[in-house]
C-alpha cells in the first residue's frame, strides 16, 4: 500500500480536491456549498420552492451532470459503475469508468456527459481502438497503465520557509500510463463513437481488487479511488470543486498528459494525451475547452481560519484545501463542453499584489479581462495562454 511523508501527504490530499475529513468537509461547504435562501428573511428554508433547475436543467439551481452514478455531496465523491474490459492481445484485465461519449443518444440513455467535440481528439495516440465481444466485454487494442509507483508533492517551500510553495520541489506521479495510453477509446463496432474511459486498474483479478468498505492498496488502483466493489460493479471516487462562469461545480480529474499535473492532482500520466492539440479552446476542430488555475492567488492570512477568497496552488499545496480552478463551458451552462481541459496557468502581477487586487476569481471572462488590462500574466510575467497541460475532468454536479 502506498504511504507518503506528512507533508507531501497533506499537501497531496489538499490539491487533489477533498480531505476525507470533518473538517475538509466544512471547506467544501465554504467552497462550493450554496446557501440557503431563507438567510435573512422571517421564514424557513420549507417555505421555498424547488429550485428552477428541477424543471429546466439551464435554470439556476443544482443539477448533476454526471447522472450515472451516486453522489454524494456531504462526502465530496461519486459512485459510478465499474466495468472490467481486456486487451485482445494479451487477456489482460483493463477495469475502467465510462463518463463522456460523443454519441448524443447513448450519453442521454447511459447517463454520461454528451461531448461532441470528442471526436477532433482523434489524432495519433490520443485516442485508443477497442471493439466490444460477443458477451459485450470492450477489447482495448493497446494501452497500459502501471499504477504501482508510489504518489508524492514535496511543496517549494519544504526546506524555505520564504520560498514559493509552488512549484514543488519534487513530484512523483502515482500511476503511469504507457506511450499509447489515453482515457479516450473509439469503438469501432459501435459506430466509431468516442468514449472517455479512464483506467481505474490494471491486469489484476476482482478479488485483488475487493476494498469494498475498506481502504484500497493504492498500488493497484486509481489515486482517486476511495471503494473499489467489483462484485457489486462499483467504484467510489473523490471529486473536486471548483467553479463554471461563477458558479460552484465539482469535477473528476483523471488523467493528464504531463507528470506534475498528474501528481498534483491525483491523476494518470497519460502521454496519449500530448497528440490533442491544445491553445485552441472554442475554434473550429478544437477538442479542448480552458481550466484556468492560479499560482498565488489569495491564502489564509491567519493560522486556523478559513480566507474566503482563498484560492490558487500555493493556497492547495500549503494544505489549506483545492486549488479552486475555474472551468470553461459546462453541459446546461454552454454547448462547448469537453472534459479535456487545457490548462492557462495564471499570476497575478506584484502591481496587482500591491493594490490589494488579488481575489477569488471563479469566471472565465472575468480572467480575460484582468489579463487584458495586466493584472494577471503566464508564470514569471510569461504571455498568458496555454500551458500545452490537458487535464482530462469529466464534470459531475453544478450547484447553482
Amino acid at each position: 500500500m502506498k504511504t507518503h511523508n506528512l507533508t507531501a501527504l497533506v499537501s497531496i490530499l489538499a490539491l487533489s480536491g477533498l480531505l476525507p475529513t470533518m473538517a475538509n468537509a466544512e471547506q467544501l461547504d465554504d467552497d462550493s456549498q450554496i446557501s440557503p435562501p431563507s438567510i435573512g428573511t422571517d421564514i424557513p428554508v420549507t417555505y421555498f420552492g424547488p429550485p428552477p433547475s428541477t424543471v429546466e436543467p439551464e435554470l439556476v439551481g443544482p443539477v448533476q451532470l454526471l447522472k450515472s452514478g451516486v453522489l454524494d455531496l456531504d462526502a465530496g465523491t461519486i459512485t459510478l459503475p465499474l466495468y472490467e474490459g481486456r486487451l485482445k492481445e494479451t487477456g489482460e484485465s483493463v477495469w475502467y469508468i465510462v463518463t463522456d461519449t460523443s454519441d448524443a443518444e447513448v450519453a442521454e440513455a447511459l447517463g454520461v456527459n454528451h461531448a461532441a467535440k470528442l471526436v477532433f481528439a482523434d489524432n495519433v495516440r490520443a485516442v485508443r481502438i477497442a471493439e466490444t465481444s460477443f458477451d459485450g466485454t470492450l477489447l482495448f487494442h493497446w494501452g497500459s497503465v502501471d499504477f504501482s509507483p508510489e504518489r508524492d508533492v514535496v511543496p517549494g517551500n519544504a526546506i524555505d520557509p520564504d520560498a514559493s510553495p509552488f512549484p514543488p520541489l519534487s513530484f512523483q506521479p502515482g500511476a503511469i500510463g504507457d506511450e499509447l495510453y489515453s482515457p479516450l477509446v473509439k469503438i469501432i463496432s459501435a459506430g466509431d463513437h468516442i468514449y472517455n474511459a479512464p483506467m481505474i486498474a490494471f491486469n489484476v483479478s476482482e478479488e485483488q481488487l475487493n476494498f469494498c468498505d475498506s481502504t484500497p492498496d493504492y498500488s493497484l488502483v486509481h489515486d482517486k479511488v476511495v471503494y473499489i466493489c467489483p462484485e457489486e460493479g462499483t467504484v467510489t471516487l473523490e471529486l473536486t470543486a471548483g467553479f463554471s462562469f461563477a458558479k460552484p461545480v465539482l469535477y473528476l480529474s483523471t488523467d493528464t498528459n504531463n507528470e506534475l499535473p498528474a501528481a498534483l492532482e491525483g491523476a494518470i500520466y497519460a502521454p496519449g494525451l500530448r497528440d490533442v492539440a491544445v491553445g485552441s479552446d472554442d475554434s473550429l476542430f478544437s477538442a479542448v475547452e480552458r481550466i484556468f488555475g492560479f499560482i498565488n492567488g489569495p491564502v489564509n492570512t491567519v493560522e486556523g481560519e478559513v480566507n474566503p477568497q482563498r484560492q490558487g496552488f500555493n493556497s492547495a499545496l500549503s494544505g489549506e484545501g483545492g486549488p479552486l480552478n475555474v472551468l470553461g463551458g459546462i453541459p446546461t451552462v454552454a454547448t462547448d463542453y469537453s472534459p479535456l481541459w487545457d490548462l492557462n496557468l495564471g499570476e497575478w502581477t506584484q502591481y496587482a499584489v500591491d493594490q490589494n487586487y488579488v481575489s477569488r476569481l471563479t469566471e472565465e471572462f472575468q480572467i480575460l479581462g484582468l489579463v487584458e488590462r495586466g493584472f494577471i500574466t503566464g508564470p514569471g510575467g510569461a504571455r498568458y495562454g496555454s500551458t500545452g497541460n490537458i487535464i482530462n475532468c469529466p464534470i459531475v454536479h453544478r450547484f447553482l
